[in-house]
């Protein structure tokens, strides 16, 4: 018996795959806190895929997922950092306000075609805003590998795949090739 792409794997746990058009369209943001419920029930599905995803694969880098992934063209997603004490952090209307000049490249997979990686440029820190639940709008700051992970979501919702981040002339490695799985992202000091 042949073992399921790492694609198709997603796809039975619910991830939309690439060629989808809801990956490339902007997600709607939410009116917050009118559509407060809405909201809820958007980041509660993002988290039931996030754990079952979760049980099936490990995420040493930590983990991210947008709505457009699960087929809610809803501004939301959710990151759980890649220490397991950290808590998960929600994404309402998430919009990039400050991106580092300082950036580094690093492997990112993508859930919605999980049977590569690409090398990918990112600011080291980035600042962005979001919305509660109650209307409220907030800032933080993001630094090296969680900057990776948010930013990686705000572009799906976005309607963007990390692939139109790589530098032209560098093509995604099969996941077969990567060999980085398992270990955090490196930075220097």
């Amino acid at each position: 018996m042949t073992e399921a792409r790492p694609s198709e794997q997603m796809r039975t746990l619910g991830v939309v795959q690439r060629g989808a058009p809801i990956l490339t369209e902007l997600a709607r943001p939410f009116d917050l806190p009118a559509e407060r419920e809405a909201a809820e029930a958007a980041v509660d599905a993002l988290f039931a895929s996030m754990e079952r995803i979760g049980r099936v694969h490990p995420f040493a880098k930590g983990m991210g997922i947008a709505a457009p992934q699960i087929d809610i063209g809803r501004a939301a997603a959710v990151v759980q950092p890649p220490d397991e004490g950290a808590g998960a952090i929600v994404l309402l209307n998430p919009r990039v306000t400050e991106a580092s000049d300082d950036t580094d490249e690093q492997y990112e997979g993508c859930l919605s075609f999980f049977d590569v990686r690409g090398l990918v440029p990112r600011p080291l820190r980035i600042t962005v805003e979001t919305t509660t639940l109650d209307g409220t709008q907030v800032t933080t700051v993001y630094e090296r590998g969680l900057a990776r992970l948010v930013a990686h979501e705000v572009d799906h919702l976005d309607g963007l795949l990390y692939l139109s981040r790589m530098r032209p002339g560098v093509d995604p490695l099969p996941v077969e090739e990567y060999r980085q799985t398992g270990r955090s992202w490196a930075y220097k000091q």
